[in-house]
């Protein structure tokens, strides 16, 4: 016959201290609620008993499942893998598992909205960098749990982001302070809906900009490609065609001006002299291309989000529901004054 005693409970430690589990399972997780003293007395009464925090029944005593969940369209990309990076962060220093949902591609998307495989898995959901449809916001809206948008419009939901329509603008406003009229955009395309959202806001901001600063918008001159490298590579070789071609273009986000910079110099077009190019993100590739962009707090959207999510889960509420972070401009070399022709 054994002589080993059974493992010691949370029940064990709560009456070793005369309080309840859900005391103790606060105490042991660093949830708030519980004095530092008796944080310590509980610590001390679970060391004495060699207790082992168990998930399973931490998650009883507090209706709560220890873990959080991410959703992102990518994770080998740099803005949604820098994104991840803030909000895993805060979620592991919270305390958190954090389990990860990756949707790229249509039907990885489709099955997660339609079948919601996170519901009573999780405490809460952060979703990066994917423009939502209304229908799949408010199929969102029936987890109940908190769920925050980083770099993602969720509608009622929380969420931090940047002002896309104001950086565009800010762009824009620089092109023509250089005294160039003819500003073209590449806008970026994808067939998952992933960037449908933000391209919008970057588009508006660009026609805005451009009828503030009494300029004419040339439809030839706004030009889609698909995402990528090859994608704005194609769109600046289709403006470099036009009769007219523009001085200077406002590319969308960083990646695409990288293509579209490809092109200008296979076609032996001086930038910034004969073309000025400014991107959007400041990315790790920007600074290589040394490229005029800009920027926007990527790391710290993920960083804001992953709080937000750990105020909604262990409060019930958030502060500060909807923030927007600046952008800034970041000067390089391809944008310079327009150039003038000799008399």
């Amino acid at each position: 016959m054994s002589n080993e005693q059974p493992p010691a409970t949370m029940a064990d430690v709560a009456r070793a201290v005369g309080v309840s589990t859900g005391t103790v399972s606060r105490a042991l997780r660093g949830l708030p609620g519980v004095s530092e003293a008796m944080r310590r007395r509980i610590l001390r009464a679970a060391e004495g008993l060699d207790y082992v925090v168990s998930p399973g029944a931490s998650g009883l005593a507090t209706g709560r499942t220890g873990s959080v969940a991410v959703l992102v369209p990518h994770i080998s990309r740099w803005f949604h893998a820098r994104a991840l990076a803030g909000a895993h962060h805060v979620l592991r220093n919270a305390g958190f598992e954090v389990v990860l949902y990756h949707v790229e591609g249509i039907a990885e998307r489709r099955e997660f909205f339609e079948t919601l495989p996170v519901r009573r898995r999780v405490d809460g959901l952060v979703i990066i960098a994917l423009s939502l449809s209304e229908k799949e916001i408010e199929r969102l809206g029936g987890l109940g749990m908190p769920v925050v948008g980083a770099s993602t419009d969720l509608g009622r939901h929380p969420s931090v982001g940047i002002d896309d329509p104001a950086g565009a603008a800010m762009a824009v406003r620089h092109l023509a302070n250089l005294g160039h009229q003819r500003i073209g955009m590449i806008r970026a395309t994808d067939e998952e809906g992933i960037h449908g959202g933000v391209s919008q806001r970057r588009l508006d901001g660009y026609l805005a900009a451009m009828a503030e600063c009494g300029l004419p918008v040339q439809q030839d001159s706004i030009v889609s490609a698909p995402w990528g490298i090859d994608g704005g590579a194609q769109a600046m070789a289709q403006l470099l065609s036009l009769r007219t071609p523009p001085t200077a273009v406002f590319a969308e986000a960083d990646d695409i001006a990288a293509g579209a910079l490809r092109s200008l110099r296979r076609a032996a077009v001086d930038v910034p002299g004969q073309m000025s190019l400014i991107g959007f993100d400041d990315s790790p590739i920007a600074d290589l291309l040394d490229l005029t962009t800009v920027a926007q707090s990527v790391y710290e959207q993920g960083l804001i989000a992953g709080r937000m999510l750990v105020e909604a889960v262990e409060q019930g509420t958030i502060a500060e529901p909807g923030q927007r972070l600046d952008t800034r401009l970041v000067l390089r070399g391809t944008t310079s004054a327009v150039r003038r022709p000799a008399l």
